[in-house]
């Protein structure tokens, strides 16, 4: 039987090899039939993979960095924003603030203030050219270690922020192997995040910092976990620098702090838990500093929220009932009221929720998050990289089968020009939606978890019911 695994695994893993060599070198994004192939098989194989060689953490381990390894020079295939990484940080070379200024300025006036400009512009796009940057400080540094390494090499400067990821990624699954361990739940349990060909693709592949910003996150909750809430705010400051995503949970660590003993000695420590994150976010922020910059930035965040729409779930459902009663779109209203929404739901779990565990901290984060996704007017499939992490220290697994029938959104870029098709999208959330019900109302708990009762653990953790949230 082992000698079996041992065979099964390496045609496995040469066969994976050769599919994310072919995905990274010679895919286009418009060829959907092509890309929804290898997407399923490469699952397929990553199942089969993570099923027979779960007690064999080195082995998972290292297939897991080669098939990363394999995109290290190709240029990414499904994303465009890696050419505005390569700007921002050749502007920071040059001594230049990336938040004052557009792409699109320097082109129209003939003005090339870093090497490869017009051909960095033409690959960013014309609407990613015409925004100020969003991209937080963190993030920044990792695009000036990128033209420092590569000012003059549009692929020298990929394989540096393909390296600096692939890095974060064996952060990831260093210290989610001793979370795990330390919540008493199943190693292996990291391979849903560190072998999933969704991150591998997105993240490695197409160049999306979400590893970075992990990396900081789940250290962040490792730290918490062993109180040492100091650090852990430091580290989470540092998740948001990269991306800002990691503020949305914020409300969610009151009780983490906060308990019924001592509550005017938790509600000190929550305040300066929150003053160090705030302040640590400001010292990283202040080399960019300007009276511009805040107007600039928010302007940019805002557009999402605006402007942008993408692969939408219940936000495409307000926009045809407002069709039908105003006969436009009211992405302008509807855009605002969503993240209010979000908000509520926040304040409701943080208060009318337990979350006081590691675990209960983590599944509340999980839906919290999923809420925000589920009524956001933009939702890129990178996004779904957070849920992913965070479902690996919990029970759920929807998802994991949203990392699958996310391939669906990339069925509009088969269209040219470019152009949502509908039913796609619903497909995709009907699947992911039915999943999750199924699991929250209709699945049947496990019996063992890690070598305890599953019904104690979920006691411990404050899940007595499959439906609780």
């Amino acid at each position: 039987m082992f000698l079996w695994r041992k065979y099964n695994a390496s045609i496995l893993t040469y066969v994976s090899l050769l599919l994310y060599f072919f995905f990274a070198y010679f895919l286009d994004r418009t060829e959907f039939s092509k890309l929804l192939f290898l997407w399923f098989f490469l699952f397929f194989s990553a199942y089969l993979l993570w099923k027979n060689c779960k007690s064999n953490f080195v082995f998972l381990a290292s297939v897991s960095i080669l098939f990363r390894l394999v995109f290290l020079f190709a240029i990414p295939n499904l994303s465009q924003d890696f050419y505005r990484f390569i700007w921002d940080g050749r502007m920071i070379l040059e001594g230049l603030n990336p938040y004052l200024s557009l792409p699109e300025t320097f082109i129209e006036q003939r003005h090339f203030p870093i090497n490869q400009a017009v051909e960095l512009y033409k690959g960013m796009g014309s609407m990613n050219g015409s925004h100020y940057t969003n991209y937080p400080p963190i993030n920044q540094l990792c695009f000036l270690i990128a033209a420092l390494f590569a000012n003059k090499s549009i692929v020298g400067s990929v394989v540096v922020m393909r390296i600096i990821i692939i890095l974060a990624d064996i952060g990831i699954l260093f210290f989610g192997k001793k979370l795990l361990e330390n919540l008493n739940l199943p190693i292996h349990n990291i391979f849903l995040y560190v072998l999933n060909p969704f991150i591998i693709i997105e993240m490695t592949g197409n160049l999306h910092f979400e590893p970075v910003m992990l990396f900081f996150f789940i250290w962040s909750l490792y730290m918490l976990h062993h109180k040492k809430w100091i650090w852990s705010a430091i580290l989470l400051a540092c998740s948001v620098s990269v991306k800002l995503i990691p503020l949305l949970f914020l409300p969610l660590y009151y009780k983490s702090f906060v308990k019924v003993s001592s509550k005017i000695k938790g509600y000190i420590k929550l305040l300066s838990f929150y003053i160090v994150i705030l302040s640590t976010i400001l010292v990283l922020f202040l080399p960019f500093y300007s009276p511009q910059l805040v107007s600039n930035y928010s302007n940019s965040v805002g557009l999402w929220f605006r402007n942008f729409e993408f692969n939408a779930s219940f936000y495409y459902l307000a926009r045809e009932i407002g069709y039908l009663f105003r006969g436009y779109n009211e992405i302008a209203v509807i855009g605002k009221i969503m993240p209010i929404l979000t908000i509520l739901f926040l304040i409701g779990i943080t208060f009318f929720r337990k979350n006081k565990s590691t675990l209960e901290l983590i599944t509340a984060m999980l839906f919290g998050l999923s809420f925000y996704y589920f009524t956001t007017t933009t939702f890129h499939p990178w996004y779904l990289a957070t849920l992913i992490i965070l479902a690996v220290f919990t029970k759920y697994r929807f998802p994991l089968v949203w990392s699958i029938a996310i391939i669906l959104s990339y069925q509009a870029y088969a269209n040219q020009p470019w152009k949502e098709n509908l039913w796609f999208v619903c497909l995709e959330y009907t699947i992911v939606y039915g999943y999750l019900l199924w699991e929250l109302f209709i699945k049947k708990p496990t019996r063992k978890l890690s070598g305890k009762n599953c019904y104690e653990k979920e006691k411990e953790s404050g899940f007595t019911t499959t439906a609780q949230i």
